[in-house]
C-alpha cells in the first residue's frame, strides 16, 4: 500500500465519519456476543471475501449450498470479460473501466485456512456479530442475477478447480470496482468503511484494517 494513498484515505475518513460511521445494530459485536470471522483477501488489483461455509446462514445466502463439500468459500465480483480471462491485461482493464458489458460473481471453495491457501496474499480478518454476518450474506445473495425460475445463472467454471462464475447484478466501472463491491459488503455487515473511497485494493485494505486485523502481510 502506498503511504500517500493511506494518508489520503485516513484524512478522507475523518471528513466523512459523521455520515459513514458503523451500523450500530450490527457492529461492533456486543460484549460477550458470539462472533464470526470473515477475511478480506487481496490478490493485487482484486479483492475477495472469504467465509467459513458453516458460518453462512442458509436462508440468507441459499446459493452457497452449491459448494457443500468446501470448508471455506471465497466470493468476489467484477467485470465479466476481465474476470473470466486468465490473461487479462491493460486492454481488458480499460474496457472494464469504461465500457463494461456485464458483471459476474466468482465463488470458489477450498479447505485449508485462508492464510495457508492464499500463501502470498495480504489478508485481513474481521470479527462480525451473527447479525452482521447475516447482513453480509444477504448482500452477497442479492448480487446474483436470477433466471425466470429464481435460480442463479451459471456461466462456467471459475479460476480454480472448485469454483464457478455466475451472472451478477451491478455495473463495473472506473468508480465502481470489485473492491468497491467488497467494501459495500463489509459496510452492509456494519464495518466502519466508505465504499466510495475503496476503488482500489490498497484503499480498501486501509479501511478494512480499521475494523479488523492483518493476518499476514503480502510475502511479495
Amino acid at each position: 500500500m502506498q503511504p500517500l494513498g493511506s494518508l489520503f484515505v485516513a484524512g478522507a475518513l475523518l471528513l466523512t465519519a459523521g455520515c459513514h460511521g458503523h451500523v450500530r445494530e450490527f457492529y461492533p459485536p456486543l460484549p460477550g456476543e458470539a462472533t464470526v470471522t470473515v477475511y478480506v483477501v487481496s490478490h493485487g488489483w482484486h479483492t475477495g471475501i472469504v467465509i467459513r461455509r458453516d458460518d453462512i446462514p442458509a436462508e440468507a445466502w441459499p446459493e452457497h449450498r452449491r459448494f457443500l463439500a468446501a470448508r471455506f468459500l471465497e466470493v468476489g465480483w467484477g467485470d465479466r470479460a476481465f474476470y473470466e480471462s486468465p490473461e487479462a491485461g491493460v486492454r481488458l482493464a480499460l474496457k472494464a473501466a469504461f465500457s463494461s458489458e456485464g458483471s459476474v460473481l466468482h465463488v470458489a471453495g477450498f479447505d485449508p485456512p485462508p492464510a495457508t491457501y492464499f500463501s502470498r496474499a495480504e489478508i485481513i480478518a474481521i470479527e462480525l456479530s451473527s447479525r452482521g454476518m447475516e447482513a453480509l450474506a444477504r448482500f452477497v445473495s442479492a448480487t446474483y442475477a436470477l433466471d425466470g425460475a429464481g435460480q442463479p445463472i451459471e456461466v462456467g467454471p471459475g479460476l480454480s478447480p472448485a469454483s464457478r462464475f455466475y451472472v451478477a447484478t451491478g455495473r463495473y466501472s472506473l468508480f465502481y470496482t470489485c473492491n468497491t463491491w467488497v467494501a459495500e459488503a463489509l459496510r452492509a455487515a456494519g464495518c466502519v468503511i466508505t465504499p466510495t473511497l475503496a476503488s482500489t485494493a490498497g484503499t480498501l485494505l486501509v479501511q478494512a484494517e480499521q475494523c479488523g486485523r492483518m493476518v499476514r502481510p503480502s510475502a511479495s
